[in-house]
């Protein structure tokens, strides 16, 4: 459903408006929907729609995934099922079969424009109300200073208002939500590294790569219609700020430098897109919550693209987020301290992946770096086995008036 003009009204009420209908938003006003509560999940873009992303899974993506039963979706649509992980350094490459391990035996790779619309029609059909095309200028607030809503305006310039107990902020490191909020961060690191990525045809291989240069880290994420997301992350200066056949000229060269036999093999294949990316992204955890909201995914808390773990911190967060917020709506817990232990657990889990990250984007000698790519590989195993143990999450009941 589209808001327009005529079908949306000026004013509705809901129990809870989640802003951003990407991978955390759309997951969870999916579960908090399954759970009977009345949701408006509202997003500027017209979906589908691609977004920056390399959008390779860790395990705990896969494990969310399966557990909600859209892993089989997702498999359909043709992100093909990746059972190997090479790892490239120099002349030696180690391959490793993906183990069966906290219920699942696969990575995947799926285009954003495809997961994203697999998570929101799945929120749709738990009832979850979808308004696309429609920019957020901020909360309103009630006289004690509580959020109540949001004030928004749809393409056609009609103005909205969408009120709900509860407003969750899903959109995105610069969220707009978290600024007019004014949710502080409490814990940030340097952040002096850029990843760029194009798709190719025809690279021969399979599953994902993992190529460990000098300063470099080049990589591949197999994906939708037999392309592959080749990516490169390196120090921010070291990737420049060149734009068109220059930018696509600094990617070979980082490429060819990390990863000869990479370079050689992609000069055998086609580039299908341009070369894109992003550099200086922030390593920095929000507060989670406050009267009347709560922040998710990389609103609540992002670090650099290196550790490849964005959807499965959405996807877990996700699921913490609504399991907080169900027992508030229902009265089992008060709002403080649902949320309050939705940002403990979120901060737990957080932490070993971060603290990875933070030393990785240093770039340290290769022995180093391998050594942190480890800690964040087991770190990130434990976070699967946790979720794979959660209980199931109700169906749909009635909601306690």
């Amino acid at each position: 459903m589209e808001a327009t003009g005529a079908a949306t009204p000026h004013r509705t009420r809901h129990d809870v408006v989640v802003v951003g209908a990407r991978c955390a938003g759309a997951a969870t006003a999916m579960l908090l929907a399954r759970q009977g509560h009345d949701v408006a999940l509202v997003d500027r873009a017209r979906l589908p729609s691609d977004t920056l992303s390399t959008h390779g899974f860790s395990r705990g993506g896969v494990v969310q995934l399966r557990r909600w039963g859209l892993l089989e979706a997702v498999l359909e649509s043709g992100a093909p099922p990746v059972r190997e992980v090479s790892f490239h350094l120099g002349e030696e490459i180690v391959r490793k079969k993906v183990k069966h391990r906290a219920g699942v035996d696969l990575l995947v790779a799926p285009r954003r424009h495809v997961l994203d619309q697999i998570l929101v029609a799945a929120a749709v059909r738990a009832g979850a109300h979808l308004l696309t095309g429609v920019n957020v200028r901020g909360v309103r607030r009630d006289a004690a200073g509580r959020v109540v809503g949001v004030e928004a305006h749809d393409a056609y310039g009609t103005q909205l208002e969408l009120d709900g107990h509860t407003v969750v902020g899903a959109d995105g490191v610069r969220s707009r939500i978290a600024r007019s909020v004014g949710a502080p961060v409490v814990h940030a690191r340097p952040s002096p590294s850029a990843t760029q990525y194009a798709y190719y045809s025809g690279l021969d291989g399979d599953g994902f790569e993992f190529h460990f240069g000098d300063r470099l880290f080049p990589g591949v994420f197999r994906t939708h219609a037999g392309e592959a997301c080749v990516f490169v992350c390196s120090p921010a200066v070291a990737a420049g700020a060149r734009g068109g056949s220059g930018r696509e000229a600094a990617f070979d060269d980082l490429v060819a430098r990390g990863a000869p036999g990479l370079a050689w093999r992609l000069r055998r294949a086609r580039r299908t897109s341009p070369v894109r990316g992003t550099s200086g992204l922030p390593n920095h955890v929000r507060r989670a919550w406050g009267a009347g909201w709560a922040l998710v995914g990389d609103a609540g808390y992002h670090r650099d693209p290196i550790t490849g773990h964005g959807i499965t911190d959405a996807f877990r967060d996700a699921e913490l987020l609504a399991r907080a917020l169900d027992r508030a709506l229902r009265g089992d817990e008060g709002e403080p301290a649902a949320l309050a232990t939705y940002e403990s657990q979120r901060d737990v889990l957080l932490a070993p992946v971060f603290d990875a990250t933070c030393a990785l984007v240093r770039y340290p000698p290769v022995d180093e770096f391998v050594m942190h790519q480890k800690r964040a590989s087991e770190a990130m195993d434990h976070e699967a086995e946790f979720l794979a143990a959660l209980p199931a999450l109700p169906a749909a009941r009635a909601v306690a008036a």
